[in-house]
This record gives structure tokens, sequence and C-alpha cells, in this order.
């Protein structure tokens, strides 16, 4: 059985998630590759105690990666979330963590 916080595996802090956060209210989160969309909005609904509009998921690809010397390497792919909430104001994920 699945917790949401297995569902959950970080929220993502870059520059483009927080704009996202203040002007759209979405919220983004690295998930695990084998979650699907009514599992991640159950998992955010319960941690957050909001309402989920919709669910968008996508499969970030691996990026080259320098291993040592002359071993090329690449990062793992991860599955990322965008959840758009119903809410008036942004929920502040950096608070939480």
């Amino acid at each position: 059985m699945k917790t949401p916080y297995d569902i959950l595996i970080r929220p993502v802090l870059t520059e483009k998630a927080v704009r996202l956060n203040e002007k759209e209210n979405k919220l983004v989160f690295e998930v695990p590759l084998n979650a699907t969309k009514p599992e991640i909005k159950q998992a955010v609904e319960q941690i957050f105690g909001v309402k989920v509009k919709e669910v968008r998921t996508t499969i970030v690809k691996p990026k080259p990666k320098r291993v040592g010397f002359r071993n090329p390497g690449f990062k793992k792919k991860w599955k990322k979330a965008i959840v758009r909430i119903e809410s008036e104001k942004p929920i502040n994920i950096a608070e939480l963590i």
C-alpha cells in the first residue's frame, strides 16, 4: 500500500515552478515513474487539504553527465507532476519543508 508520502517524492523548487505556484496556483512535484494521475491527485489532496483541478505529468529525459575521465554517464530519468489546485492564494511549499 502506497502512502501519499511515497507518491510525492519531493517538491521541485525551480524559478519556473515558483512562478507557476504564484501566478497559476500550480504545484510541481517529483513522483515515481509508475505513479498514476489519480494517485497523485489523491496524495496532494490528502497532504495539503486542497481540491485539485487537474494533474499533468511528464517524464524528464536523462541528461548526459561526466563520470570520471572519458566515461560518459547519464542522470536518471524522472517523472514530474504539475498539479493545478483550486485555491485563492498560493501554497508556499518552501515553508512546509
